[in-house]
């Protein structure tokens, strides 16, 4: 009970002293910028993590929608995988593994209406019709399903930039054009596709240069009879990825290799996570100039409060206690300018994403806007972290204000 007391006295006091009216004007000055810098410090924070958050989470989603988060290759490109449909059933009771897709890849030349002035290079994929990407489950026109479709031009499905650049639309028919190498010299080959889907990503190289098609379709533009030159997997638990990969390996054989998500976009990850401790080191430095404020007004405060502090002694105050006064005072300085930030950073992080304030060059930076994902978990790190540098500022004051003798602060009284 006496402990609580005490802190009740002590919190009573340094409450009392921030609101205070001072005769030294500078003194509140000082203490409403620390207040602001220990915010604009939480604040900056929120919404630096915010944004590096956005990015990695926006480019996984979207690379991992267009491909596997375990994928099973041939250790010699040119080989392709021909014994794929013996490997599903094996791969299917690898723990994790909820589908496996073989898929074909290859670079082909798509034409619109105007022919050369509507040619672009394009990654063709095909998929099995009742297995797609999870990108193409909502397309932004048409659907997956008619992938399925027998009779007529065979199906293909675009990227929403790939199909502007080509000039194509819902329904329209698309030139697919191969090229294959023979003794005389490169020859091209023409194919007549229906556009039965767009989709867009938001990510602008998956939606200006990826198509998709049936298996079979592809196969037999590609003119590779029944061989796939991946099989790809999806797991309940994309972080799984590396224990399924090293199972993937052992039933693919020395012929074959799995790669997971992480060694594919390693650069990209890397290169993120990177940026997310830069951001987080320099913004942590308004965090120090913050602190520094703090230590002033709490240096200022203990000389403006001199005589207090030596009649709160005489009367019985122990050191401890002097010393718990100033501490709270940075330490409410802290809380109250961390609440603040926080309030801030998740608002004015949550209406950026959600209205797109920030507008990009898709075609530089692959995405349209700056996406924004502030996390609740960041939010606690944050916080502590400034509040633990404030209380950090307040010992060398704190204790500056024991040092204080009461009979000398109060000869000339």
């Amino acid at each position: 009970m006496m402990t609580k007391a005490a802190n009740s006295f002590e919190l009573f006091v340094a409450t009392r002293y921030l609101r205070a009216k001072r005769k030294q004007t500078m003194i509140s000055v000082i203490t409403l910028i620390s207040v602001i810098g220990v915010a604009a410090g939480v604040m900056a924070l929120v919404i630096g993590i915010a944004i590096t958050n956005g990015f990695r989470n926006t480019l996984q989603r979207s690379l991992l929608g267009a491909t596997a988060h375990v994928i099973l290759l041939s250790k010699q490109p040119e080989d392709g995988i021909e014994n794929w449909g013996d490997l599903d059933p094996k791969l299917h009771q690898i723990p994790h593994v909820v589908s496996v897709s073989p898929v074909l890849y290859g670079r082909v030349l798509l034409a619109g209406p105007l022919g050369a002035s509507q040619q672009e290079a394009a990654e063709l994929k095909g998929v099995p019709p009742d297995n797609p990407p999870d990108m193409l489950m909502h397309l932004k026109q048409g659907s997956a399903e008619r992938l399925k479709e027998s009779g007529g031009l065979p199906a293909i499905i675009l990227g929403s930039a790939l199909a502007d650049k080509t000039g194509m639309r819902l329904n329209s028919v698309v030139n697919v054009i191969t090229t294959e190498l023979t003794p005389f010299g490169m020859h091209l080959t023409k194919y007549q596709f229906r556009v039965v889907g767009i989709f867009e990503t938001g990510f602008f190289e998956i939606d200006s240069f990826w198509a998709f098609s049936a298996l079979k379709s592809a196969q037999q533009l590609l003119g590779v009879g029944n061989v796939v030159n991946a099989i790809e997997m999806k797991l309940d638990d994309i972080y799984k990825a590396p224990e399924v990969a090293a199972a993937a390996d052992k039933v693919g054989g020395p012929k074959l290799s799995a790669k997971t998500w992480m060694e594919q976009f390693h650069q990209i990850l890397a290169a993120l996570s990177m940026e997310k401790v830069v951001t987080a080191i320099t913004v942590g430095l308004i965090q120090l100039v913050a602190a520094l404020n703090i230590l002033i007004t709490l240096m200022m405060m203990v000389m403006e409060k001199n005589r207090d502090i030596a009649v709160l002694m005489s009367m019985g105050a122990k050191c401890r206690q002097i010393r718990n006064i100033f501490m709270f005072e940075g330490v409410l300085i802290g809380v109250v300018g961390t609440a603040i930030g926080l309030a801030l950073g998740y608002t004015l992080s949550f209406l950026a994403d959600r209205y797109h304030w920030i507008p990009l060059n898709a075609e530089v930076y692959q995405l349209p806007y700056v996406p924004f994902n502030p996390r609740w978990q960041d939010g606690i790190w944050i916080a502590g972290a400034a509040i633990f540098v404030s209380f950090v500022a307040t010992l060398y004051p704190a204790r500056s204000a024991t040092r204080i003798a009461p009979a000398e602060a109060l000869r000339y009284e």
